[in-house]
């Protein structure tokens, strides 16, 4: 088996990234993944170019966005307002292990797509919805984005400095959040099957992925009924801290409690802070004259290159990091070796994709396929999982149905 989940089939009528990026995480593991379109319109995300005043459009007339979420996937384009539409879905359900969803209820309702329904034409069906705040509540029903699971969740004052307004965190990171916990539930789902033989109904949010994401800064609250702190650079610990180098570049140290802060003493050539009678503890450095740490830090950091400093970090085992633009990313070695796929792209050649965060001893995990083009796998996927004949199809396309 050369991908773990080779075999796995999954049918997704899901928009923009929150659903749709669970899928396609499944895909980059081996599953197959059947994407249903609307006929004639598709996923608003395929036209959803611009954010902001940034263009996400690549060559060949497609959009950035659509194609992170839709990679590994096939397309089929179903008129769903026609009966014969519908009955294409029903047709298919029996092929598939996962049935994927992130519209909104009152829609998967009026178009015959709940988990009762679908779970009637296959029992060991595993359903998955995705909403903005979660099955049960006054708003189980609103709409809702990425912006909202940062706003509601609490992370916008989780993040910047402590006179900063609520910032946005860019761009689609809950989102990704929510597509990662989509994927975890499935494969939990799946799991369970293989031992009971029963399909089931999940139901997931992005504001429950979002709560997720910042579990610890939910549980400081409920616990010990706090915001937590926003990082304050000026007046904080010195040694959890980033610093701006000659060059204009930054890095964030973390110094370990013992023995740190004597090396890190070495590595900057101030070997007399060690035995300063202000900062010979950690409670001085870290409270007590953590202002006057941090600038004279500040000082002596400006006066090299951020690669200087790093490899003196390294030579005294000191855990420390460039703090990266994401243009910056493809250059650095250890994301370079470790997290980089390649594929060909019909439009753009051969290029660079983000790459599995997991490797495995004995299988593959990674972008397979570029996102395709609206209903382009319609045919094949009708013949191959609906079991329809070629008069079948050809007249479901005078009836403009597919």
């Amino acid at each position: 088996m050369e991908y773990p989940l080779e075999g796995i089939r999954i049918l997704e009528w899901g928009i923009f990234h929150a659903g749709p990026g669970g899928s396609a995480i499944l895909g980059d593991l081996g599953a197959e993944v059947i994407k249903i379109e609307q006929r004639g319109k598709g996923d608003p995300i395929r036209y959803r170019s611009r954010f902001g005043r940034t263009s996400f459009d690549v060559a060949g007339g497609r959009n950035l966005f659509f194609e992170a979420s839709n990679r590994n996937k096939k397309s089929i384009a179903i008129d769903l307002n026609k009966k014969k539409g519908r009955e294409i879905v029903y047709r298919l359900i029996p092929q598939f292990d996962v049935f994927l969803t992130n519209l909104r209820r009152k829609t998967v309702e009026k178009m015959g797509m709940t988990y009762s329904m679908l779970s009637g034409l296959n029992p060991r069906l595993i359903y998955v919805s995705v909403s903005s705040y979660g099955p049960s509540g006054p708003d189980r029903d609103r709409g809702g984005f990425d912006f909202q699971g940062q706003a509601r969740s609490g992370i916008m004052y989780s993040m910047g400095e402590p006179e900063m307004p609520p910032l946005v965190l860019h761009f689609g990171l809950i989102d990704q959040a929510t597509a990662i916990v989509v994927s975890q539930a499935i494969l939990a789902a799946l799991c369970m099957r293989e031992r009971t033989g029963e399909g089931q109904e999940i139901q997931t949010s992005i504001l429950g992925a979002a709560l997720h994401l910042a579990y610890c800064n939910f549980l400081n609250a409920l616990w010990l009924h706090q915001d937590v702190s926003r990082h304050h650079h000026i007046d904080t610990d010195p040694t959890r801290n980033y610093y701006r180098c000659e060059d204009g570049k930054w890095f964030a140290i973390t110094l370990q409690p013992d023995g740190d802060w004597s090396r890190l003493c070495q590595a900057i050539g101030q070997p007399e802070l060690e035995s300063d009678s202000k900062f010979d503890t950690l409670q001085k450095r870290a409270e007590e004259h953590s202002g006057e740490l941090v600038s004279l830090l500040e000082q002596v950091f400006v006066t090299k290159t951020r690669e200087e400093w790093l490899e003196a970090f390294r030579q005294y085992d000191l855990f420390a990091s460039p703090v990266n633009r994401p243009t910056e990313l493809e250059d650095d070695p250890q994301v370079r070796e470790n997290y980089l796929d390649e594929i060909d792209h019909p439009s753009l050649g051969r290029i660079k994709m983000p790459g599995f965060p997991v490797h495995f001893s004995q299988a593959r995990a990674g972008t397979r396929k570029a996102a395709p083009q609206l209903g382009e796998n319609s045919e094949e996927i009708l013949r191959e999982f609906g079991g329809y004949n070629e008069d079948e199809i050809a007249q479901l396309k005078e009836e403009e149905v597919v």
